[in-house]
C-alpha cells in the first residue's frame, strides 16, 4: 500500500482516511475554524473500547545504536559477531565502550552507504571520527549494558525493530509521534536531515532562529529543497486529546531535534505545549507522586542517552532507573513499556530493512525491549517491526483509529504481549546509578546531541 495514496490525491485520500468526509468538508473550508479552532481540523472523537488490561503507555527513546553493536550475544536473538566491508573483507566486531568519544555519520547518504542496496557492506564507507578506523564494525562490552540485558532477558526483546527513517534524529522524532516526516498532509516531501542554521549550529523546532533549514527529500531521493523546521499536520498526540487520553513529553530542552513537539506549529504555539516537561527527569517525581500520564514519551539528556562522544555511560541505569520506578509503584500492574532507539547511528548491522517503501523508509535495524506484566517472558520477537508499530499500539489500545502514516502500514506488537499469562512480578534491574543521581541539585540537562 502506498504511503498516503497517490501524489495527485495523496491530500484527500489521507485526510478521508482520519477524519471522515465530513471532517475533510471542514478541513477544506476553513482549517482555523473546524471543531474549536486547531489549524489541523478537528479529530473525530472514538470511543475507546479496549481489550487489554493495559491502561498507561510509556515509550523511551534511547540514541544512536544498533543491536549488533549494543546487544552482543544477547541469547536468542539474531546479533552478528563479524560483518562485511565494501572491500569483501569478513572484519570481526571489536569491543569499544558505551562512553568512548568518536563519531559515526548516520545521514540518509550514510544509510545507503551502509545499506548498499541489501548488502549491508558498506559501513566502512561512512564519514567517521574514531582512533582505529573503521569504528563502524564494534560492539559495546555486555558488563557495560548489564540494566539492558537485564531488561531484555527478563521480558521481550525484538530482534527485527527497524527505524522507519533512514537518516538522523530530527526525522526519527518526527516518526515516532506521528508516523511521518512530511512537512504537511499529502506533501511528497519528507524531511531527511537533521536541521541547521546560517551558522551552521544544528537547533530545530518552530522557534528555531531565522534562517534555519532542513534538507527534504522527494520520491526520487534528491534533497534539493530546503524547508524552515516547523510542520502542520495531525499526530498522535492530536489523536489522544481528541479521546481525552492524557499525555505527557519530557524532554531536557526545548530546541533539541529530539523534542519532536516543537516542530509541530499547532502543539508548539498551542495549550498542548504546557505538556511538554522540561527537564526530562520530573518523570521520576510524577512517577513517586501518583502523575504519570496515560501516554508518556521520555527522552533523555546528552549524558544519558547512548550517543557516542556524548554519553557518560549512564544511559543504562537511567533507563533503569525509570523502570524501577514504574515498577515499583501502582502503575506496573497495569503498563507497557517500549524502550526503543531512535537510530542506528551508523553502526554495523547486519539485518537488511524487510521493505523499502520510497525514498525514505525504512531504515536500518534498532534495538526494541518491551516491559510489562503481560509482556512475554524470556521472549526474543523475530517479527518485522517499525516505530509506526509503537503507534499503532497505542492507537489500537485506546481504540483511537489511524493517523494513516507509517502506523497504517505497521504490526501493532501483539507478539510481544500474552494478556492470559499470569502477569509478571516486577524484580528490580540492578544498575550502577540510582535516580537519585539523576534528580541531584545542579545537574545540567544538555540536548541530547546535535546529530
Amino acid at each position: 500500500m502506498d504511503r498516503i495514496g497517490t501524489l495527485d490525491n495523496g491530500y484527500q485520500l489521507h485526510v478521508k482516511r482520519l477524519f471522515g468526509y465530513a471532517g475533510l468538508i471542514c478541513l477544506l473550508l476553513t482549517q482555523a475554524n473546524c471543531g474549536g479552532g486547531a489549524e489541523i481540523g478537528a479529530l473525530p472523537r472514538v470511543t475507546p473500547a479496549p481489550s487489554t488490561p493495559i491502561k498507561h503507555i510509556v515509550i523511551i527513546v534511547q540514541e544512536n545504536r544498533s543491536p549488533d553493536n549494543l546487544f552482543h550475544g544477547l541469547p536468542g536473538a539474531d546479533i552478528a559477531n563479524t560483518g562485511k566491508d565494501s572491500h569483501g573483507h569478513t572484519l570481526t566486531l571489536q569491543p569499544v565502550g558505551l562512553a568512548a568519544d568518536f563519531f559515526l555519520s548516520h545521514t540518509h547518504n550514510s544509510f545507503a552507504k551502509g545499506y548498499d542496496a541489501g548488502k549491508m557492506d558498506g559501513f566502512n564507507l561512512e564519514d567517521q571520527s574514531c582512533p582505529n578506523p573503521p569504528c563502524t564494525y564494534v560492539y559495546v562490552p555486555p558488563s557495560q549494558v548489564h540494566p539492558y540485558f537485564q531488561l531484555a532477558e527478563q521480558y521481550t526483546f525484538g530482534d527485527r525493530m527497524f527505524q522507519t527513517n533512514q537518516g538522523p534524529s530530527f526525522p526519527a522524532h518526527q516518526y515516532l509521534i506521528a508516523g511521518t516526516s512530511e512537512p504537511s498532509v499529502g506533501s511528497n516531501l519528507l524531511a531527511a536531515e537533521n536541521p541547521t542554521t546560517q551558522q551552521g549550529n544544528t537547533t530545530a523546532g518552530c522557534d528555531a532562529p531565522v534562517g534555519t533549514s532542513v534538507a527534504m527529500i522527494d520520491p526520487n531521493g534528491n534533497e534539493s529543497t530546503q524547508m524552515f523546521p516547523c510542520f502542520e499536520h495531525p499526530t498522535l498526540i492530536d489523536m489522544l486529546d481528541a479521546n481525552n487520553v492524557s499525555w505527557k513529553y519530557y524532554a531536557p530542552n526545548a530546541n533539541s531535534i529530539w523534542t519532536g513537539p516543537n516542530s509541530i506549529k499547532h502543539l508548539r504555539f498551542g495549550d498542548d505545549w504546557k505538556k511538554v516537561i522540561i527537564p526530562e527527569t520530573k518523570v521520576l517525581t510524577d512517577i513517586t507522586a501518583g502523575n504519570l500520564a496515560t501516554v508518556s514519551w521520555i527522552i533523555p539528556d546528552a549524558a544519558a542517552s547512548d550517543h557516542p562522544g556524548s554519553t557518560d555511560g549512564s544511559g543504562p541505569s537511567w533507563v533503569a532507573s525509570i523502570v524501577n520506578e514504574i515498577g515499583q509503584s501502582a502503575y506496573w500492574k497495569d503498563t507497557a513499556i517500549f524502550i526503543v532507539w531512535d537510530d542506528w547511528g551508523g553502526f554495523y548491522d547486519h539485518v537488511p530493512p524487510p521493505n523499502i517503501f520510497n525514498s525514505y523508509e525504512l531504515g536500518m535495524r534498532v534495538p526494541l525491549i518491551v516491559v510489562s506484566p503481560y509482556a512475554k517472558s524470556g521472549y526474543v520477537s523475530h517479527v518485522d517491526h517499525e516505530c509506526g508499530s509503537i503507534l499503532k499500539y497505542v492507537e489500537e489500545d485506546f481504540g483511537l483509529g489511524s493517523l494513516g502514516f507509517s502506523d497504517a502500514r505497521s504490526d501493532d506488537l501483539s507478539d510481544c504481549f500474552n494478556y492470559l499469562q499470569t502477569p509478571n512480578s516486577f524484580h528490580v534491574i540492578s544498575a550502577p546509578i540510582g535516580p537519585k543521581y539523576f534528580l541531584r541539585a545542579g545537574a545540567v540537562h544538555g540536548p541530547p546531541d546535535d546529530d
